[in-house]
């Protein structure tokens, strides 16, 4: 039987084609921004990108421009600024970021952000409703936010055909029914049905995709770092969600990981400890973030950044092309209930995962700027403890102001959290060493 050789133009092509996406998708803002288009400003939980496309409005994801600010390490300017404004050090940093940049006409690392004419928002954080006032007050923008039902039931979610779900599904769907009218009279145009069904096709490849590469994941070794890679293909399906190009930028990307899982290719040469990731990533030094992991070893197979920052993508919901109003409303009432769910009942969906994907701890990092996301962590982290005989670690920092960014004290906790699980598997290996009869044995791991 004939080996495939691994392929250095398939191996790590998802990072590089996303990275040429996200510039491309930048590059379209400020062209947008310098002819004086129009735009809509939407958020990762509920972006309602299908509704928008349709009318051929460029989407801006805020929480996304904010976080660029700190991973090319200049947030520290645009919170100065903000809080310079009279915006308080304890608010979110992603609001004061977008603050700073729109008083600074839309200027950004990576190019100019238009000004919104419409801001579309969920009530998956209570951030963005404050957060759009914001913009309804500079910009007298009409501010569209949908309402979507969360979990009832201590995190049991009702279920397509049951009464509760219909009657949110219905809901959702005149709510939608009301976003369209909004947009024909922002844009002038009329709404198109079946252009709505061919973003809709592109939405339900996207999802299929990147169910898939988050499954591909349990592989060993890893396939991809949830944290940093993951970090990537999130901002494609957010900014490229229902489009073809989105699309076929993950089915290409599942062909990657399939391809890596068959030869065995990880994000590690030397993998040892496979982890979880709770909350935001620390974006001020995010590179420095991740090898205070990877130095030992550790890689983030999984993460609940993929799921709620997805705003749900990652169910691989599919819509029902022949029905699409209603199936838009039903996929918007799931995908983004489970990122609400993510934040707030992630220790049920952390224990399905621990067996599949072979986790040996759990990273929680709660963060000054997001109370929605770090509230009840350390009580999940409890909670969780007794119900799986899992290895957590508990660190603080922030996902933009590096003023409470301690890279010596995390790496002291790292460190010690390292060398418990190292210590922990030696003690375990010494235990398969038994005493059979007169003779001692060792069992295979």
């Amino acid at each position: 039987m004939e080996t495939k050789e691994p392929q250095p133009e398939l191996v790590g092509r998802g990072n590089r084609d996303g990275a040429q996406l996200f510039r491309e998708w930048f590059e379209g803002l400020t062209a947008t921004a310098e002819q004086g288009g129009q735009a809509a400003y939407v958020f990762v939980m509920g972006s309602l990108n299908e509704i928008l496309k349709t009318f051929d409005l460029p989407v801006v994801f805020p929480e996304i421009n904010s976080l660029q600010t700190a991973v090319r390490r200049v947030a520290h300017e645009y919170l100065d600024e903000a809080e310079d404004l009279g915006y308080s050090p304890d608010i979110c940093g992603y609001v004061k970021a977008d603050v700073a940049l729109q008083h600074r006409g839309g200027v950004h690392p990576m190019g100019r952000v238009p000004k919104p004419s419409l801001a579309v928002l969920t009530n998956a954080c209570n951030t963005y409703i404050k957060w759009g006032e914001i913009w309804e007050r500079m910009y007298q923008c009409p501010v569209f936010t949908m309402d979507i039902p969360g979990t009832r039931q201590a995190g049991q979610a009702s279920r397509p055909g049951e009464r509760d779900f219909e009657n949110d599904r219905r809901y959702v769907e005149a709510q939608l029914r009301e976003l369209i009218v909004l947009c024909e009279k922002v844009t002038g145009r009329a709404f198109d049905i079946d252009k709505l069904r061919e973003i809709m096709r592109h939405a339900n490849a996207m999802s299929a995709g990147w169910k898939r590469v988050i499954e591909l994941n349990r592989s060993r070794p890893s396939l991809f770092n949830a944290l940093t890679d993951g970090t990537i293909y999130l901002g494609v399906a957010n900014g490229f969600r229902g489009t073809e190009t989105g699309a076929r930028y993950f089915r290409e990307l599942v062909e990657e990981m399939e391809f890596k899982a068959e030869h065995k290719i990880g994000t590690l040469t030397d993998e040892k400890h496979r982890l979880v990731f709770v909350g935001v990533p620390c974006y001020p030094i995010f590179r420095r973030f991740n090898e205070l992991f990877t130095q030992w070893g550790g890689t983030f197979v999984n993460s609940t950044y993929l799921w709620f920052a997805s705003g749900g993508t990652n169910l691989g919901h599919q819509y029902d092309l022949s029905r699409p109003l209603e199936s838009l409303a039903e996929g918007v009432l799931i995908s983004v209930r489970d990122a609400m769910d993510s934040m707030f009942h992630h220790d049920r969906m952390l224990e399905d995962i621990l067996e599949p994907f072979h986790v040996d701890g759990i990273i929680y990092h709660p963060i000054k700027s997001c109370r929605t996301v770090s509230t009840g962590l350390a009580d999940s982290r409890r909670h969780l403890s007794r119900r799986v005989p899992v290895d957590s670690l508990f660190i603080e920092s922030d996902l933009m102001d590096k003023r409470v960014v301690s890279e010596a004290q995390m790496k002291n906790r790292i460190d010690a959290f390292f060398e418990g699980l190292n210590s922990r598997r030696e003690r375990e290996k010494a235990a398969r060493v038994s005493y059979s009869g007169d003779s001692w044995h060792t069992e295979r791991a």
